[in-house]
């Protein structure tokens, strides 16, 4: 996959998560509508309220992630709303690290990152993002990890399975993306924790 491929792909997913946030948002309007008219509350408009904060959440991480990166800054705050609403509810604990704006396309890398590392944590754990200088690291703790070795040597080897799923898009994704910005993604995998730097 060349670098105008990798361009395209992620014009698709900014334009998918543009036009999918309107209508999720317009849902969740409407649902505190009715909570302020005073309609019917109970587990199945908890249930919708939960889906729909989820949904948006989703598309918040993925439209930085798999979208256009562009060249403007990204704020503390917003991007750990970000991750708080989408970790809201999981098991996997991050803390973000940075305490100044970041670049977007650092923090797409970084999120490309998370998904990788939160691909091996299946069960849970905490997941702290830093960076010092230029250099960026994702460390991952868990009690128990879930490997799967030929999707973390795609990482160095830039080489994806013609059998990738798309749940494993981050790994083929990631390191042509921090290419594309003269960037190489290394890991390191013990027992409870990994460390994936670009």
């Amino acid at each position: 996959m060349g670098k105008n491929d990798v361009n395209l792909a992620a014009l698709i997913g900014s334009r998918i998560c543009h036009d999918l946030i309107s209508p999720i948002g317009a849902i969740n309007n409407g649902l505190e509508l009715l909570g302020m008219a005073g309609g019917e509350t109970g587990p199945e408009m908890d249930l919708i309220q939960e889906s729909v904060g989820n949904a948006s959440a989703r598309i918040r991480f993925f439209r930085i992630a798999f979208g256009a990166a562009g060249e403007q800054m990204m704020g503390r705050a917003e991007i750990v709303s970000i991750l708080r609403d989408l970790m809201e509810g999981a098991r996997l604990n991050v803390a973000w690290g940075p305490m100044d704006a970041q670049p977007r396309a650092e923090v797409r890398m970084a999120f490309l990152a998370l998904l990788c590392v939160e691909a091996a944590m299946p069960y849970g754990g905490r997941v702290e993002i830093s960076v010092e200088g230029s250099n960026w690291l994702l460390h991952g703790r868990a009690d128990k990890l879930n490997i799967d070795a030929p999707l973390w040597d795609v990482l160095a080897t830039q080489d994806a399975p013609a059998d990738l799923r798309p749940a494993q898009v981050q790994f083929a994704l990631l390191p042509l993306v921090a290419a594309d910005a003269g960037r190489k993604v290394s890991s390191e995998i013990g027992s409870e924790d990994i460390r994936l730097r670009f």
